[in-house]
């Protein structure tokens, strides 16, 4: 009956460890756990770090939504559509300071960066503050529906103003 007993068990005892047993099992466990840690950190450092941008390109409607005189602000896409009397034109919202979305003040007729408290014109010009540039013009175009599309990743190095 003993040796049925030794044979249903056969992890020793605590009793039955000796201080080196004890120690090679610590060492093992140890270099195991390590192991599978620098697997896993491994595979986070090589695993891709991949971020979705939505697209620069941006439908923003027909002229007609936009009355003469009038300053839109989209949060979403971060842009200005501006209709003057000569046509439509679209400006970056975000200040050229710090990054910063700036708001269009209609009591003052102004965009202002809440920050850093830039001031830019509606087309854009710095009145004052510590933008070093103004608010850039992006690339804006009539496509086949009829509909108007701006490109936040092309600015424009000449105004240009799109005609309905």
């Amino acid at each position: 009956m003993s040796d049925e007993k030794q044979n249903k068990s056969n992890a020793p005892t605590p009793e039955d460890l000796g201080r080196r047993q004890f120690f090679i099992r610590m060492g093992v466990g140890s270099l195991a756990v390590a192991a599978a840690g620098t697997g896993l950190f491994g595979y986070d450092y090589l695993s891709p770090r991949v971020l979705f941008e939505a697209s620069p390109l941006v439908n923003v409607g027909k002229p007609d939504q936009y009355p003469v005189g009038s300053v839109t602000f989209d949060p979403q896409n971060k842009i200005y559509i501006v209709r003057e009397d000569s046509g439509f034109y679209s400006l970056s919202a975000v200040c050229t300071h710090l990054g910063c979305v700036t708001a269009w003040k209609p009591e003052l007729d102004m965009i202002a960066c809440p920050c850093h408290g830039s001031k830019f014109h509606k087309d854009g010009i710095k009145i004052e503050g510590p933008a070093p540039r103004p608010l850039p013009w992006l690339r804006m175009w009539m496509n086949e529906e009829g509909e108007m599309m701006v490109d936040r990743s092309s600015e424009l190095e000449r105004r240009q103003f799109v005609q309905v």
